[in-house]
């Protein structure tokens, strides 16, 4: 079985941050795969994340999520746009074309 801890991990593999949306906290991560890199924006309320998200699978799952694609990283990542998100994550605001920077306010 696998005990441990939760901490900050930054390493060539690993990213992760907290980045402030307002008076609130989202958690970014990034994954170096074995070509590209898996990111996401994690907050109170959904999520966003790259080119990886299934977004029928989210939908399906009535998550409030959003994608953004074309990114390598996190500080990449939050100056890119919506690309496609989902019927819950259009109730919180979140719309196709949005820079990340405002739907991050909308999931914190």
């Amino acid at each position: 079985m696998f005990s441990g801890t939760y901490r900050s991990i930054n390493s060539k593999m690993l990213k992760r941050k907290i980045i402030k949306a307002g008076n609130k906290k989202i958690e970014a991560i990034a994954i170096k795969l074995l070509t590209k890199s898996f990111v996401l924006f994690r907050g109170s309320k959904g999520y966003i994340m790259c080119g990886y998200l299934n977004m029928k699978v989210a939908q399906k799952f009535q998550d409030a999520a959003a994608k953004i694609v074309g990114v390598a990283g996190i500080e990449d990542a939050l100056k890119a746009r919506i690309h496609s998100c989902t019927a819950q994550a259009k109730k919180l605001g979140i719309k196709p074309g949005q820079p990340v920077k405002l739907a991050l306010q909308l999931i914190a």
